[in-house]
């Protein structure tokens, strides 16, 4: 068994071990650094808590005793604590960038798209045209999708590391802009009716939902991958360093 001893006696594992348990939860499908660096450094501590109070243990038997005390479902509860944790991350940054269309001058554009649409669905049939644009919004987010899903896989084979914020912002929310933009057009089953048969307030509502909706596909599209480094070098003080590596 190797390790390194601080003063004060405190065991601390050597830099290989510490690579091990980088290894061993890629093994167990943790997949991106931040998530891993966080359960390494969990093992790491507990593991020289046991080498305490049982030195004679092998690195290898200490490591899969503190590995039985995440559970049956391993790490797994942690990779879902992180997705949530990193969901409500993303939300609030997408508030950020999604506020500042409503001041000056962005909101002149904002109010433009308004009025295009509210325009636009008082014509007949203009669900049919609404649906076209969803569907090419749809088209474009899940090509980006694949695109990243693609380059994420390259990075794995060259073993480069992947954080989880950075692999959302890349994935676009899974396209999720366009799926629900379609789902909720297909709940309120608009290609059977003539929009423009609607009161004016539900008119205005849907045109409402539809400039919402540009602005999230414009920030989730554009905006976010533009600045993705500025927004992992904020959240990840490592990134830089690491990146380097």
């Amino acid at each position: 068994m190797e390790f390194t001893v601080e003063q004060g006696g405190v065991m601390k594992l050597t830099d290989t071990q510490i690579q091990e348990l980088y290894k061993f939860v890629r093994q167990h499908y943790v997949v991106f650094y931040d998530v891993q660096t966080e359960l390494v450094d969990h093992l790491a501590n507990d593991i020289e808590t046991i080498f305490i109070e049982n030195p004679q243990l092998s690195f290898e038997k200490a490591r899969d005793l503190s590995f039985k005390k995440f559970g049956i479902f391993g790490f797994m509860e942690v990779i879902e604590s992180r997705q949530k944790a990193m969901n409500k991350k993303y939300a609030k940054i997408l508030w950020r960038f999604a506020k500042e269309w409503f001041t000056l001058p962005k909101i002149i554009i904002t109010a433009t798209v308004f009025l295009f649409f509210f325009s636009l669905l008082q014509f007949k049939y203009a669900q049919y045209i609404i649906f076209g644009l969803l569907a090419v919004l749809l088209i474009f987010e899940m090509v980006k999708v694949f695109s990243h899903r693609k380059e994420h896989k390259n990075k794995k084979e060259k073993k480069e590391k992947v954080f989880l914020l950075e692999s959302m912002i890349g994935d676009a929310r899974n396209g999720s802009t366009g799926f629900t933009s379609i789902y909720l057009f297909n709940s309120l089953q608009l290609v059977n009716f003539n929009v423009s048969s609607l009161a004016t307030s539900w008119i205005f509502l849907i045109s409402i939902f539809l400039t919402l909706l540009c602005i999230l596909f414009y920030i989730s599209n554009y905006v976010m991958p533009q600045k993705a480094e500025e927004l992992l070098e904020e959240t990840y003080p490592e990134y830089k360093f690491v990146k380097q590596i």
